[in-house]
């Protein structure tokens, strides 16, 4: 080869070795998606067994969880409450989400958006509907940070 047609299969080359060893950059959203799809997997288990240490460890410290036809829940203590009244008064014994779709750029929040099925202790559906959490990244890894959603059934 003459040194003047060596000049690009080198350039080429250097081209070709750079683009194959560069660094992979992940997915943030696709991992935002991945850590939801397993904190929605056990967040019913905290309502089979009766521990609201499963259900809390779900949200962000500064929650806000925005059932119909009631003020907030907010906070630790708020989430607390929320939990012993779907527990004690709705008789939530278990239940399912299904995420329909995810928003975002997934470095500090992403959105949810869903629908979901509570079950009773006899596993009769109860109620479902839909749902948008707002999801935020902390040091614990992805938490709901607000937790808005609405039945499908009259009242």
């Amino acid at each position: 080869m003459r040194p003047a047609n060596l000049l690009p299969a080198a350039m080429a080359t250097l081209a070709l070795f750079l683009a194959c060893n560069r660094p992979q950059t992940a997915d943030p959203l696709a991992e935002a998606r991945q850590a939801i799809t397993a904190s929605n997997a056990i967040y019913f288990k905290s309502f089979a067994n009766n521990d609201s240490s499963i259900f809390l460890d779900r949200y962000a410290a500064d929650c806000r969880i925005m059932a119909p036809n009631s003020a907030p829940f907010i906070g630790r203590e708020g989430a607390e409450t929320f939990f012993r009244v779907a527990y004690d008064k709705f008789g939530l014994r278990n239940g399912r989400f299904i995420i329909t779709d995810i928003y975002g750029d997934g470095k500090e929040y992403v959105t949810e958006e869903g629908v979901w099925q509570s079950f009773d202790r006899d596993g009769k559906l109860f109620d479902n509907g839909k749902c948008l959490v707002l999801w935020k990244k902390t040091s614990e890894g992805w938490k709901m940070f607000r937790d808005s959603f609405s039945s499908d059934r009259e009242q």
